[in-house]
């Protein structure tokens, strides 16, 4: 359950990312899903050996670089995917910036078995001085 809740939360930060960022492009639902797993494949496998490969990049850059690495992994699922069109490497990167902050944000409401948690905020009562 867990798996295909963090994917629709991943499709929707690519819609988000193609009504947003102008050079980004994702046409039709179905491949706004393929998109979506197939960005979490390539986050999985490929991402990791790019981070290694860019490391002393990205510590000179101060971690800057990441973003790039992000826009990177975005750009080669458009690459491989028909229905996913990028301009180039900048609207890839800012698409990848929508992407994550709309995952940490749907991160928010999802635990880590997967299932929709609600946080509730209690007071106590006392006062803070």
């Amino acid at each position: 359950m867990g798996f295909f809740l963090r994917l629709l939360i991943t499709a929707l930060g690519l819609y988000a990312a193609s009504e947003i960022v102008s050079g980004f492009e994702v046409t039709g639902w179905a491949s706004l899903l393929v998109a979506a797993l197939l960005l979490g494949i390539v986050n999985a496998v490929i991402r990791p050996i790019v981070f290694i490969l860019t490391l002393p990049l990205t510590i000179l850059t101060l971690g800057l670089f990441v973003f790039v690495v992000n826009g990177i992994s975005v750009a080669l699922v458009a690459w491989l995917m028909r229905g996913v069109t990028v301009s180039g490497i900048w609207p890839a990167t800012l698409a990848a910036v929508i992407v994550s902050i709309t995952g940490w944000f749907g991160s928010m409401f999802v635990g880590s078995s997967g299932k929709i948690e609600r946080y509730k905020v209690e007071t106590t009562g006392r006062e803070i001085k």
